[in-house]
């Protein structure tokens, strides 16, 4: 069998001039927050040079340990790319969430700043709470989820933070082609990613070629599904892996990479870290057989609240969205 070619090795062009390794490793805790350190440690040294990170996951702190150790063994700042967010409950204030993330990061800048979700709740000047509710238990929004325009306002003070030395590149997560059409019309930076939820299950072809057509490049979590990791039970996956002699969890990085979107798979299994990072040459047809899985039968497993009225597919909960990408 031939040499295997490395996921690792993969970068792609950003429409600012910047580049974006393939691999990312995703930095949502799992039940012990801190467990994140030593992830983060396991996946640089193995290869990752791409950390996604947030101010709402609460794993900062641990990132910011784990870089630490991996500048004292020589790493340098530059060979990474670390990627924070801003939550709709901090905003109205993007860069206070920016100062926060990176003392937590330990770091000077942020490769990619990236709006959360394009939805205001209603935090205070700390962003707290992050999921505000109302006496019913709904959301509590600062302006309507499906027809506000105040989440063009946060996107505006992104791209001012663009022209400071905090933030190399901007670009946004869990945006439907709705909230992208209106955030066209008004941004005077296009976002050079949207980070969303996309794998074998969850065919969403219509927003890749929106985003394409736009130079905005498709940025994958939860590429193997949510909790107990659904897509890695798919039979064809498993098929294609005992083909190619790797892991079901390449496979399905591969998936997106060999089609030009970024993955961020995360796994508490260090061992699984270590070894997720061959890229197996998966042919079109087999990679539109994969497509297909979703198109029989969609499935969507991140359907968070304040997804709610965003106009995505397959939303379960969602009764708020009119218009559909």
């Amino acid at each position: 069998m031939p040499e295997q070619k490395l996921a690792t090795d993969v970068y792609f062009d950003l429409n600012d001039g910047h580049k974006i390794p393939a691999l990312g490793l995703g930095t949502v805790p799992p039940e012990d927050k801190s467990a994140v350190r030593d992830q983060v440690i396991t996946a640089v040294r193995s290869g990752y040079r791409h950390i996604d990170a947030a101010w709402y996951y609460g794993t900062e702190k641990y990132v910011g340990e784990a870089l630490k150790v991996l500048f004292a063994e020589g790493y340098k700042r530059e060979d990474l790319f670390i990627t924070t967010k801003v939550w709709p409950s901090f905003h109205h204030s993007p860069e206070k969430s920016l100062d926060e993330s990176l003392s937590e990061l330990g770091i000077d800048y942020v490769d990619l700043f990236l709006q959360h979700w394009p939805v205001c709740l209603s935090g205070d000047e700390n962003g707290l709470p992050a999921g505000p509710k109302n006496e019913d238990g709904s959301l509590k929004y600062d302006d309507d989820p499906v027809d506000g325009v105040k989440f063009l306002e946060t996107y505006s003070k992104l791209e001012d933070l663009k022209a400071t030395n905090k933030v190399r590149s901007i670009g946004v997560s869990n945006y439907s082609i709705p909230k992208l059409r209106k955030l066209l019309q008004n941004a005077k930076i296009i976002p050079v990613v949207n980070q969303i939820e996309y794998h074998p299950q969850l065919p969403q072809q219509d927003l890749v070629d929106f985003c394409a057509k736009h130079k905005i490049l498709i940025e994958a979590y939860s590429p193997v599904g949510s909790t107990g990791a659904p897509v890695l039970k798919l039979p064809y996956i498993n098929e294609l892996a005992e083909k190619y002699g790797v892991s079901v969890n390449e496979i399905a990085n591969a998936y997106h990479i060999l089609q030009g979107r970024i993955t961020l798979p995360r796994s508490s299994n260090l061992e699984r870290i270590k070894t997720n990072v061959r890229l197996p040459q998966l042919t079109k047809d087999e990679l539109d057989k994969l497509y297909q899985i979703g198109v029989e039968n969609p499935t969507r497993y991140i359907t968070d609240p304040w997804g709610y009225g965003l106009g995505f597919k397959w939303w379960k909960g969602d009764i708020l969205s009119k218009e559909f990408d």
